[in-house]
């Protein structure tokens, strides 16, 4: 049975977390430089702290407070001081921020305001520069006084013509010099410094600088000599762009490099300008830190130049300690000179005496009371300026808690394994415990209890089950805590999954399911090949199965990539268990790999490959396919041998086009299936060969007179085997024997014309087309019979004639030509409506043997002209003499109004107003009543009402919709009844 187990014990543990936070730096203030001009313009230095209670804000300026009640131009916005209406006298100097709250007091960095201004230079006339040949020379700017940063660019001779820098020339923006590595005849002029105030945009010129060449020889070669190095110690603040400048004098020009002195290569983002004259290193990190060296050099030796960059301030944290305790502090910082250090609590400075003690930096508080909680700053401070670094001490005194790690109200243990119960109060100070009921714990070889307050029980039994009690208590106070333990049977995994093969596609189920005790929470996971599976990521493939013991895993539509070894994971509240497998997934081959032409003539190429995976299943043959850039997609060709085995990688493809380039591909197959396919091979192109295919579809005729005309279809340029394509047209007379040959050397031609004065016309020839290249002569087509071009009619149609239709129609006719020599395939009308400027308007040709056409599409009353001649392949004879024929009036424009219908009986009864046509237009002599498609559904019919005149059909009236009752409704009996005005 379990027992009930009581215990108090000795705790030392950390302190319990206040409420209330000591202010510490968000913002703090940054230099100001802003344009003196600028009257309107407001100056903002930012502070901002946390802290709890929020803290509240002051600033000084030189030291002294500044008083903001009643100043119009200064103002608080959160801690941000804001300065209007700005004045250079008053406005100018040092500001510093204090942060306060009931915890504590800090000082923020010291930030200067400044205003930019840029005075001119002194207008004095500058001496020459004289130099030899060769030399390299320094030409100084003389930066006159300014406040803002500056930019430098020198003009030479006279403006705008700047100064081009590169490897021989550098214009230093720290300096403002003008560096020339070698002088050459080309550099001597007048050199003007030109400064720029990046504030305020002011811009001075100098007076120039000649620079004059000596007369007594060319400077010889020397050694680099470094003229512009960066300091010893250079000033950046984190994330900060930081810029290094380093150029050399020498003959030859020097080459710059740079390097660290650690060896540590740079990182990616440092770049290099001006030629490698300026290193520059953007978002500077502490990692950024160190020494870096500017190597100048060239064939007559070299030199090098090296600085450290700053190193960062150790810093101090907050800390948390108990009445009692020591606090040690310690605070460094790199610099040159070496800084000095001070320190401040609540922004008043401390004093080394009694318990509190400042040594090399360092501050130690022994025995601490609550007074001694607050704010504290460390101050590192050289020439170069001054740092602070702070953190709050809370020092803590409270009775013992267990509010935040209280033992767990249920703990469960696996019976036989080892178990510890954590006794951890928060107390300040540290906890005293003591015993009690000691007799109901039993403290042996395998129950024992430490100085830290934890229980350990080995080996644990059903009978260590039960409910354990642990008290602290120091001076403030006494508090406990209590936990039950319960001790559970081990869980046993029933059914795990089974190593086993499936195919691609196919489904699975892994079991896994275990037999536990019921008092324990059981959780199932998955992992394949050492990660874990996402199912709802992997939903398509992965699902988890199965009850509240059971964590089956199926997975559906199994691909490649799920091949590999899965592991069942089971937690309990006590332990973990696992079992797994490895699942082989037997698929189609993966693609072969680098498959190379080797050897390749006019038909065919010689292909070897690396073969795939297998994926399961042994590779039992190969296809090979090509592509051409004559052929859509891929396709399969033919080989030797014509079937490839699985333990063949060669083979010879044959069956190829000459003079085509080719690319191939091998797939692979299994039992499974067919793979995917290779990468394409290398591109290559069959040897050229002579023409093997002929022309096709060769025929022609017609033409004009002594003409023979000669067609045929190309032949494609995948057929064509080789350069030099061409055509080779023969041709004889029906009869003859001898060939008449011409040579076309163009591949795109379709068509041959032979002229002769001596070509009857319309007489038979024999022809055939052949092709050829550079490599010879091919076949010639089958022989086909055309004629020659014949002659054009020569007789006009007589008896011809032409009456009016209607307003858009007229009729010719003629009589047949009754006989000619040449052939009559038709007739042509051609019409115009100006005999005196006879253009044609159009013309209407009929094929065979007829005597009349219509015309139409013509305009209403309108008079026409037209003439008839007959027309063959060689085009059209002479033309009638004309005749002439006035188109009737067009039909009325108006249509019929006022339409309406009724239904008698089966008898429907239309009754519309008559239309009067106007004098332009053909009398009416009728109305047509014309079924129309209706949109209406399938009982509705639709109608609408034209007239009728010589000159057609006139306009349609509105459409009618009569709703047909029944299927009786006749559809057929009208009766028209006119309205008479």
């Amino acid at each position: 049975a379990a027992k009930d187990v009581s215990i108090m014990i000795f705790f030392c543990t950390h302190a319990e977390d206040t409420k209330f936070l000591g202010p510490s730096w968000k913002k703090e203030p940054e230099d100001l430089i802003l344009p003196i001009h600028s009257p309107e313009q407001e100056a903002i230095l930012t502070c901002e702290a946390s802290g709890v209670p929020s803290p509240q804000y002051r600033w000084s300026l030189n030291g002294t407070l500044i008083d903001l009640h009643g100043d119009e131009r200064r103002r608080l916005s959160g801690g941000n001081l804001i300065i209007t209406s700005l004045e250079r006298d008053q406005d100018s100097g040092v500001y510093q921020c204090t942060a306060s709250n009931t915890q504590g007091t800090i000082l923020s960095q010291r930030a200067t305001l400044q205003f930019a201004y840029l005075e001119s230079f002194k207008m004095q006339t500058r001496s020459a520069v004289n130099v030899r040949e060769g030399q390299g020379v320094v030409l100084l700017c003389g930066t006159p006084l300014h406040s803002g940063e500056l930019t430098f660019t020198w003009v030479f001779n006279e403006y705008p013509h700047f100064v081009q820098q590169d490897s021989r020339r550098f214009i230093s923006q720290e300096t403002g010099n003008l560096y020339i590595a070698k002088v050459e005849p080309s550099d001597v002029g007048n050199y003007t410094c030109v400064v720029n105030n990046t504030i305020t945009k002011e811009r001075v010129f100098s007076s120039p600088t000649p620079l004059v060449l000596r007369n007594d020889g060319a400077m010889g070669e020397y050694e680099p000599k470094i003229e512009l190095h960066f300091p010893d110690t250079i000033p950046a603040a984190k994330g900060s762009t930081l810029k290094l400048e380093c150029f050399a004098l020498g003959n030859p020009v020097p080459k710059i490099s740079w390097r660290r002195t650690s060896d540590v290569s740079f990182p990616n983002k440092v770049k290099l300008k001006n030629s490698n004259a300026i290193l520059e290193i953007p978002s500077f990190q502490q990692e950024d830190t160190g020494t870096y060296e500017c190597i100048a050099e060239n064939s007559r030796g070299k030199n090098a130049a090296r600085g450290p960059t700053p190193h960062w301030l150790q810093t101090m944290t907050d800390k948390s300690l108990s009445i009692e305790e020591n606090l040690f502090w310690e605070c460094k910082a790199n610099g040159k000179p070496k800084p000095s250090y001070s320190w401040l609590k609540n922004g008043e400075t401390l004093i080394s005496e009694g318990r509190v003690q400042i040594e090399n930096g360092a501050l130690s508080i022994s025995s601490l009371n609550l007074s001694d909680g607050g704010m504290y700053q460390c101050v590192a401070e050289n020439k170069h300026g001054i740092i602070y670094s702070s953190a709050e001490l809370m020092v803590l005194a409270s009775a013992p808690s267990f509010s935040q790690n209280p033992l767990s109200r249920v703990l469960k243990a696996r019976s036989g394994c080892d178990v510890s119960l954590d006794c951890r109060p928060h107390a300040s100070p540290r906890a005293i415990s003591l015993l009690c009921d000691a007799n109901k714990l039993s403290i042996n070889f395998r129950i024992s209890l430490f100085p830290n307050g934890t229980l350990k029980i080995a080996n644990v039994t059903k009978r260590d089950g039960g409910t354990y009690t642990c008290i602290a208590k120091n001076q403030f106070g006494t508090a406990s805590t209590t936990g039950r333990l319960i001790i559970t049977e081990p869980t046993r995994i029933s059914q795990g999954p089974s190593s086993t093969e499936i195919t691609v596609g196919e489904s699975i189920v892994l079991p896994c399911q275990v037999t536990a005790d019921p008092a324990l929470d059981v959780a199932f996971s998955w992992a394949f090949n050492g990660q874990p599976i996402d199912f709802h990521q992997d939903a398509d493939h992965f699902e988890r199965v199965g009850g509240s013991f059971s964590g089956d895993l199926m997975i559906r539509n199994i691909q490649l990539n799920h091949g590999g070894k899965y592991v069942c994971l089971i937690d309990t509240d006590v332990e973990s268990l696992s079992t797994d497998a490895i699942l082989v997934v037997k698929g189609p081959p993966s693609p072969p790999d680098l498959v190379v032409v080797e050897e390749v003539t006019d038909s065919t190429a010689q292909l070897s490959w690396s073969p795939g995976q297998d994926n399961g299943s042994p590779i039992t043959g190969y296809v090979i396919q090509a592509r051409t850039p004559f052929t859509v997609g891929w396709q399969a060709v033919d080989t030797v041998p014509e079937v490839i085995n699985g333990n063949t990688l060669t083979a010879t493809v044959v069956g190829l086009n000459a003079w085509v380039e080719y690319e191939f591909r091998v797939l692979a197959s299994n039992s499974v299936g067919m793979g995917e396919p290779s990468p394409p091979s290398t591109k290559i192109r069959t040897e050229d060969a002579m023409p093997d295919t002929a022309p096709t579809d060769v025929g022609g005729g017609g033409g004009t007179k002594s003409e023979l005309v000669i067609t045929w279809e190309p032949v494609p340029e995948e057929l064509q085997n080789g350069e030099g394509f061409g055509y080779i047209i023969a041709f004889r007379p029906v009869g003859m024997v001898t060939w008449t040959r011409a040579v076309i050397s163009a591949p795109s031609v379709t068509r041959y014309v032979f002229r002769n004065d001596t070509i009857p016309p319309f007489s038979p020839f024999n022809i055939k087309v052949g092709a050829f290249n550079n490599r010879g002569e091919g076949p010639f087509s089958s022989i086909a019979t055309v004629f020659s071009a014949e002659e054009v009619p020569r007789v006009a149609p007589e008896r011809v004639s032409a009456k009016s239709l209607s307003a858009a129609d007229i009729e010719v006719t003629w009589e047949l030509i009754a006989s000619t020599p040449e052939r009559v395939l038709g007739y042509e009308v051609v019409y115009w409506e100006d005999d005196t400027k006879p253009d044609t308007v159009g013309k209407v040709r009929i094929t065979g043997n007829y005597t009349a056409v219509n015309v139409s599409g013509l305009q209403g009353n309108t008079q026409y002209y037209l003439a008839v001649c007959a027309f063959n392949t060689a085009g059209t004879g002479p033309q009638s003499v004309p005749v002439n024929v006035t188109t009737k009036k067009p039909p009325p424009g108006q249509p019929p109004q006022n339409v309406e219908w009724n239904l008698i009986g089966s008898q429907l009864v239309l009754q519309w107003d008559p239309v009067i046509a106007l004098e332009t237009e053909s009398e009416v002599t009728g109305y047509i009543v014309s079924d129309i498609i209706s949109l209406h559904p399938e009982n509705a019919l639709g109608y609408l009402i034209r007239t009728l005149s010589e000159g057609g059909l006139g306009e349609g009236s509105e459409p009618i919709h009569i709703y047909q009752l029944s299927k009786s409704f006749p559809v057929a009996v009208f009766y028209f009844v006119f309205r008479r005005h």
